[in-house]
């Protein structure tokens, strides 16, 4: 039974990961309704996001290695170093420490308080309002050439929000891009290729720890995890092959539509959610 549930989580992962919805909130949810009445856990999660990461990889290669090349020659003086594409390069490791200092910091929080179902709810109406505020309220003229440090910095803050379950990571920088006037598809554009560094880092880092520590039940310093590493594994490669067909979709769809859809689906399963919380038909 534990394979069939990671094989549906890889799915969930897959489908969930690219769009404004928060992947780690409908890991959760599923993981529940499972009929297991288990968190997947922190190290699943990251771990099956290096899946749908080498998706975004393969889907922006010619973006990724430009940005890579063009970053490498600024630095040994081969083009200046306002070059846009070796300026990208370094805004996206500026954008790369809010998340990586605030997940070192709150480590323990993320794997334990913060994935709790109430919180879960709360963080997905509320940041489905702001997604809907920004997508309406913003100017969408601005592109990636234009991106400045301090917006720079604003992404990536916006980015260490996705931290807490519900929050989106996808969902936190396009909604940041959409306040600060970027247009719909540079937005996410930025934010799957911000993404990059932080999710392998933190999925190589959960694979490390998976390897070298036990999660014992007695401790309090993780939670334990429901799958083995053979589970874990079908359970990346299906959210790599949903996470490639997904994020063609989504990239062409908001070249043309609004994040309207994705807004309501957001309040209607977080308040689903507090309802069936409330009344006791699920565990927080």
């Amino acid at each position: 039974m534990d394979f069939i549930n990671a094989v549906i989580l890889g799915f969930v992962q897959g489908l969930t990961e690219f769009l404004p919805i928060s992947s780690s909130a409908h890991l959760l949810i599923v993981g529940r309704l499972l009929g297991t009445g288990d968190d997947p856990g922190a190290a699943f999660t990251a771990i099956t996001q290096l899946g749908t990461e080498t998706a975004v990889v393969i889907y922006f290669w010619r973006d990724i290695s430009r940005i890579i090349s063009r970053w490498f020659s600024s630095l040994i003086g081969r083009i200046p170093r306002s070059d846009p594409d070796a300026k990208l390069g370094w805004f996206i490791i500026l954008g790369s420490i809010p998340i990586v200092v605030l997940g070192l910091i709150f480590q323990h929080a993320i794997e334990t308080t913060l994935r709790s179902l109430w919180i879960v709810a709360i963080t997905l109406i509320v940041f489905g309002v702001l997604l809907g505020v920004a997508d309406y309220v913003g100017a969408k003229k601005r592109k990636l050439d234009q991106l400045t440090v301090p917006h720079a910095a604003g992404f990536g803050f916006a980015q260490a929000l996705a931290l807490i379950p519900g929050v989106s990571r996808s969902g936190g920088t396009i909604t940041a891009g959409l306040f600060m006037g970027y247009e719909r598809a540079a937005a996410a554009r930025y934010s799957f290729l911000l993404a990059i560094p932080a999710v392998f880092g933190s999925g190589l880092y959960q694979v490390y720890k998976s390897v070298t520590e036990a999660c014992s039940v007695a401790s309090d310093t993780c939670v334990p995890e429901t799958f083995g590493p053979v589970e874990t594994l079908v359970a990346t490669i299906i959210a790599f092959a949903v996470g490639l067909v997904v994020i063609a979709f989504f990239m062409r769809y908001i070249s043309k539509r609004s994040f309207l859809p994705f807004v309501i689906y957001r309040i209607a399963l977080g308040t689903l959610l507090l309802i069936m919380l409330g009344t006791g038909a699920m565990q927080s």
